[in-house]
């Protein structure tokens, strides 16, 4: 039986996305750390879903290859969305992934010179990570010039994701991003 953190048990997760499925993967979510070996082109989905969310939280100024205050930060952050909801916070997680993942987006087309947008469907791997990039670019916005830790604001964004609230950003960028694709049709 696997636990993540030494926590809770991953092995009554329920992914309800068929098409995300595949890239979610919660196999070798014991260790958050592979060190890039899987750093090949289609080998991203082989990485636990909670590795690359640290991955997403390093990204910023702040956190920028600090890989263990990412982890303690993503640690912290279950721990919090544990005690608000009393649920697994790693379904939490995959729900908010399963909500904040745009299921079509844009690309641009060139005809003679002309940029022309033309909505496209996104893949199974690409809402995957815009997902985790919402979720973590939101808790950073809202923890940025507030009273807030990072944790809080990551706990609440994964609660509010998961729950489908609209106010939060992940699900906001989200939506802006179907509102313009569905604009481009």
């Amino acid at each position: 039986m696997s636990k993540i953190f030494g926590k809770w048990d991953v092995s009554n997760i329920q992914i309800d996305d068929p098409s995300v499925k595949q890239y979610v993967n919660l196999e070798s979510v014991l260790l958050p750390h592979t060190g890039g070996k899987a750093a090949q082109q289609f080998s991203k989905s082989r990485i636990s879903v909670i590795e690359r969310l640290i991955n997403k939280v390093m990204r910023s100024e702040h956190s920028t290859g600090k890989k263990q205050k990412a982890y303690n930060i993503v640690r912290s952050a279950f721990d919090i969305i544990h005690d608000k909801t009393k649920e697994n916070p790693l379904q939490s997680l995959i729900k908010a992934i399963e909500n904040a993942g745009p299921r079509e987006e844009i690309v641009r087309l060139k005809y003679g010179g002309i940029s022309v947008p033309k909505a496209v469907d996104t893949s199974p791997q690409r809402r995957v990570d815009q997902a985790l990039m919402f979720i973590a670019q939101g808790a950073q916005k809202a923890s940025f010039k507030s009273k807030r830790s990072i944790e809080e604001c990551l706990a609440s964004e994964i609660i509010a994701a998961s729950r489908y609230d609209a106010k939060c950003y992940s699900i906001s960028r989200k939506e802006e991003k179907e509102r313009v694709a569905k604009a481009a049709r």
